[in-house]
């Protein structure tokens, strides 16, 4: 139980830090960040706190459709938003654009082996991914569906507000995927997590 907290924790906070440096690269975030960023910059909140406010309504959506959280949803939303807020004060803003594509390397890389951390300690997912497995659960739609319908949704709506779409978005578009699996077998050792996920979209 310690290990698997501490590779949640641990999880989260990488994932933290990896929106920092996709979002102080100023090349483009994942959908969902660049709907945040659209709020702050709308809004003049914190890109972290804005992170923490959405996640509440979207875990709020899982109950009409019979989701129910697990101690990783609730941490999700508490340390991501947490630890980029605290990371944005540190993590420079630079000009050198190989600097800023390092960055965004980084951010993606980061993000995508952090997750497969988080996932496979097994403590439920974050409030956006179990929304996209609730509806698919609750009415039959197909998972492909399901998330290119929300994340489409989310970054079309965060470019509006002027959030940051570029080659980080792209890269998190085409990269995330694969990186996720490929992490996941890493960390999930007993392979639990990885059969659960591997039989979900053999059902497909």
């Amino acid at each position: 139980m310690s290990r698997r907290l501490f590779e949640l924790v641990s999880g989260l906070i990488i994932i933290g830090i990896s929106i920092t440096l996709m979002a102080q690269a100023g090349l483009g975030l994942g959908p969902w960040e660049v709907f945040h960023q659209g709020i702050s910059r709308q809004s003049g909140l914190a890109l972290g706190t804005v992170s923490i406010l959405v996640g509440i309504p979207v875990l709020a959506l899982w109950w009409p459709i019979g989701a129910r959280p697990g101690l990783g949803t609730l941490l999700n939303i508490v340390i991501i938003g947490c630890v980029t807020n605290l990371a944005l004060r540190v993590v420079p803003t630079p000009q050198a654009l190989p600097l800023r594509l390092a960055m965004i390397v980084g951010g993606v890389l980061g993000f995508g082996i952090a997750s497969g951390l988080y996932l496979a300690a097994d403590f439920g997912a974050g409030p956006r991914d179990g929304l996209m497995t609730g509806l698919h659960q609750r009415f039959g739609w197909p998972i492909f569906a399901v998330r290119t319908a929300l994340e489409l949704s989310a970054l079309s709506a965060g470019w509006w507000l002027g959030g940051t779409v570029g080659l980080g978005t792209l890269l998190f578009a085409f990269g995330i995927g694969p990186i996720v699996h490929w992490s996941l077998g890493v960390f999930d050792r007993s392979g639990a997590v990885m059969v659960r996920r591997d039989l979900f979209d053999a059902a497909e």
